[in-house]
């Protein structure tokens, strides 16, 4: 597996041609009554065009910004990519945002989400955050990832992330 950074003119539609997000989620982490709890709540997470659409701008925006986007390949191929966005956040400037990460569906399981988390820290660390922020799918596999790399349940959750996906699980990671 190759790891690389990528520019703004690599990331088009085409880049993605090799890349599947399909994920059929059969059990998710809710808040319920002030705790976490599984509850079943099966649907498939599937990008269509417009996500795609939506995917590139806001890679090629968060490059713009001077933030992180890291491609993983296999063959020339994309397999995976992170990205992260420039500009401390939270109440004490702590965090970055871990705007994306995301392996395509046939590669999961094999370290390319673990490579592609660290090469993200090391940038958020060399960036001057003490955490990441992660508002992550809350998918019980998605959730076993990130706890995996070491998240917990989010100190500060941040507004604008909760408004956008209400059901997403707000992590942070300490670099």
């Amino acid at each position: 597996m190759e790891y690389r950074g990528l520019s703004e003119s690599e990331i088009t539609r085409d880049l993605f041609l090799s890349f599947t997000h399909r994920q059929t989620v059969r059990e998710c982490w809710r808040y319920v009554d002030g705790e976490w709890v599984i509850r079943s709540d099966p649907f498939v997470d599937d990008w269509d065009e417009k996500d795609y659409e939506k995917l590139i701008r806001d890679l090629r925006a968060t490059i713009a910004a001077q933030g992180f986007v890291s491609g993983a390949f296999q063959n020339g191929l994309l397999k995976g990519f992170a990205a992260v966005k420039a500009g401390l956040m939270g109440s004490r400037r702590e965090y970055l945002d871990l705007a994306s990460i995301h392996v395509s569906q046939d590669m999961r399981g094999q370290g390319i989400g673990r490579g592609l988390f660290t090469l993200a820290k090391d940038w958020a660390r060399a960036h001057g955050a003490k955490k990441l922020y992660i508002s992550a799918h809350s998918a019980v596999e998605t959730q076993a990832f990130y706890r995996a790399m070491g998240c917990v349940e989010a100190q500060e959750y941040d507004a604008g992330h909760v408004r956008l996906e209400p059901c997403d699980c707000q992590m942070e990671c300490e670099l």
